[in-house]
């Protein structure tokens, strides 16, 4: 089983960064398409980000186009995603999660996604 830990949220103005990282533990991340994902209060949870095992396929949420950028060290177990020009509509809740092998091809419906971690805390405010 792979446990998933974020870290890296916090408090931020408008307009400045933040990198969450997501680290596993158990097993390695190697084997898996990654996924970041983010639940606001009272919304659904939604996908952002995700890249593939190795390294060739991301995508982006329309909303964090040009933006955000996912990456990951497999040598480290970690994936990142940096967020640049954060907005106060990126306010949300952060999950990291692995996406099951049994699907060959890629996307963010939740269900395809097995392992979650316990997620980190976004705010930007002024």
């Amino acid at each position: 089983q792979v446990q998933l830990v974020e870290s890296g949220g916090g408090l931020v103005q408008p307009g400045g960064s933040l990198r969450l990282s997501c680290a596993a533990s158990g097993s390695t991340l190697d084997y898996y398409t990654i996924g970041w994902f983010r639940q606001a209060p009272g919304k659904e949870r939604e996908g952002v980000s995700y890249i593939s095992k190795d390294h060739g396929i991301t995508y982006y949420a329309d909303s964090v186009k040009g933006r955000f950028t996912i990456s990951r060290d497999n040598a480290k177990g970690t994936v990142y995603l940096q967020m640049n020009n954060l907005k106060p509509e990126d306010t949300a809740v952060y999950y990291c999660a692995t996406r099951d092998p049994v699907y060959t091809d890629y996307g963010m419906q939740l269900y395809e996604y097995e392992y979650w971690g316990q997620g980190t805390q976004v705010t930007v405010s002024s």
